[in-house]
């Protein structure tokens, strides 16, 4: 906690907003999708998804995978539980829900399905896009398909098992996504690990979202190695998620940018 805290003064001092963007497609981003103050009619889906989680006083068993396939967890943990300490924020749900209504991705791929909460804010983001979420804990991936079926929400494909082996579905090497959002394993050797192993599925339009950058120094370093790589064209910084694009066109910039 503490590292999170100097962490985030130091993101503060370098932050700016729109003020300080001059690149048209970055400042339309941050102005027309990051601030925008709509009310959408989405956001009660989204709400109604979470309460329904949170009423939800089942016990799983939920796993959780260490480095390779080696097991370094498994404990009886309640739905709701789940839900207040594991599942994206309210307010950050709605903020991909915004980003993938925005980019409108066709195809998406979600590292870290948990109970389906980030889940259904892409999905109904872009109800005509195809998203595959991969899961390593079989009871959670369950209950979040069981969660989107209730909520009619059938653009949703969750693989599940360790993500060595889920990355290597059969299509692999011709996919390409134009959206991908890690929440996977925040640890520094595996979040770069994911990076270069999906860096042929990206096109010069993906977004890739990184979660949680600063959560530790491994993070930091980790965010500070893939937004230096040379297929990375602008980086935004906004302390909880890092995003990555690969637009050749434009100038290579990184940019903080407070949300």
């Amino acid at each position: 906690m503490r590292y999170q805290i100097q962490a985030y003064l130091r993101f503060l001092i370098r932050s700016t907003n729109q003020h300080g963007v001059h690149s048209p497609f970055v400042f339309d981003l941050v102005t027309k999708c990051f601030y925008d103050k709509s009310e959408f009619s989405e956001y009660r889906i989204l709400e109604m998804y979470r309460k329904s989680l949170l009423r939800n006083d089942d016990t799983i068993s939920v796993t959780d995978f260490g480095a390779g396939s080696r097991v370094f967890k498994s404990q009886e943990r309640r739905i709701s539980d789940i839900t207040k300490t594991a599942g994206i924020s309210p307010g950050r749900a709605k903020l991909l829900f915004r980003l993938a209504r925005y980019f409108q991705p066709k195809t998406m791929l979600e590292l870290g399905t948990s109970l389906g909460l980030a889940t259904s804010a892409l999905a109904l983001g872009n109800p005509s896009g195809h998203i595959i979420s991969l899961e390593g804990c079989e009871k959670t991936a369950s209950e979040a398909a069981k969660n989107l079926a209730e909520f009619n929400l059938k653009n949703v494909r969750i693989d599940t098992g360790e993500f060595a082996s889920t990355l290597d579905f059969p299509d692999a090497q011709e996919a390409t996504f134009d959206l991908i959002y890690f929440d996977g394993n925040h640890q520094k050797e595996a979040t770069l690990r994911y990076f270069e192993r999906l860096l042929p599925t990206a096109t010069n339009d993906s977004v890739w979202i990184f979660d949680d950058i600063h959560w530790s120094p491994g993070m930091s370093e980790a965010w500070e190695i893939i937004k230096k790589h040379p297929k990375v064209i602008v980086a935004i910084d906004t302390f909880q998620w890092g995003f990555v694009f690969f637009r050749r066109e434009q100038e290579r910039e990184h940019f903080t940018i407070r949300v």
